[in-house]
């Protein structure tokens, strides 16, 4: 009898082991009965099944990267180029998802990669070689990346995250010939813009020149304005001093222009005693009564 309990004692703590199953954070399960798909189980966390009758499979719920080899296409020109590229997806169905791999992430792999591969043949065969290489590849890896998500999700219920394109290698002779053109282009962009600078320093040179030549114009204008206005109040300084006392006046402008005659030390004059110049070297002012 206490062995028979013993017995009924282990098998019942045996099926609550067996019934009791977590789903943790980052995966996601299915609960299969007799190899078909019971329920699914996306949260993580404590669940239970049937003992004994029920499975459980668990899946990695987390973004997976496939890199695989460099792939060889043909561009629009059927030019040959070798793109390296790798994809980023996870698990969004995984009833789906169970149903197409057998929950095996190699076989997954497997079914991705065509369909990546088909996506960007036909994206790369549609593009000029030059498309390529001027930066078409955001817009390649977007229609690839929204083509291939559209076919897993249907066949294999996984969503294709992100398709990058790492490297286009192109036959050395391609190479050659679009180094050369981008060279090309780069003088010819360079010389345009040489051109366009010497264009602007002319137009700076000619304003600045123009400029100064105003500036010089209203100067001189303003000097002319400022020297009339002294010679006029100058002439009038000399006839109020003129109409006080003009005898006086004239000997001070004849003593001025003595002085401005004779001021290097050098100057000789020959002139009459009794010239006006002179007037003043002589017994006083001859016109004096």
């Amino acid at each position: 009898m206490k062995t028979a309990s013993l017995i009924l004692v282990a098998i019942l703590l045996l099926g609550a082991y067996n019934s009791a199953f977590v789903v943790r954070e980052g995966q996601t399960a299915i609960v299969l009965q007799f190899g078909r798909i019971d329920r699914t189980n996306d949260k993580p966390g404590l669940h239970f099944k049937l003992p004994f009758v029920q499975q459980v499979m668990l899946f990695d719920a987390r973004i997976q990267t496939l890199d695989t080899q460099p792939e060889r296409y043909f561009t629009l020109e059927k030019k040959t180029v070798q793109v390296d590229f790798y994809v980023k997806w996870r698990i969004q169905n995984n009833a789906r998802y169970y149903q197409a791999t057998g929950g095996l992430t190699s076989n997954a792999r497997q079914r991705v990669l065509p369909i990546i591969k088909d996506a960007l043949r036909f994206e790369i065969n549609a593009r000029p070689l030059d498309e390529l290489i001027s930066g078409g590849r955001k817009d390649i890896t977007r229609r690839v990346r929204e083509l291939a998500d559209e076919s897993t999700l249907k066949t294999l219920g996984i969503k294709v995250v992100d398709v990058r394109i790492k490297q286009i290698e192109l036959p050395t002779e391609v190479s050659e010939s679009v180094y050369k053109r981008m060279r090309a282009e780069r003088t010819k962009l360079a010389n345009e813009l040489r051109s366009t600078g010497k264009e602007e320093a002319e137009k700076i040179r000619a304003n600045a020149d123009r400029q100064r030549q105003v500036l010089i114009a209203d100067a001189e204008r303003d000097a002319a304005k400022i020297r009339g206005e002294g010679d006029a109040q100058a002439a009038k300084v000399y006839a109020k001093a003129y109409n006080r006392d003009p005898k006086f006046y004239d000997f001070y402008r004849s003593l001025e222009a003595y002085r401005h005659a004779f001021s290097d030390g050098k100057s000789v004059m020959v002139l009459k005693t009794d010239s006006d110049f002179m007037r003043y070297f002589s017994n006083g002012d001859r016109n004096k009564k």
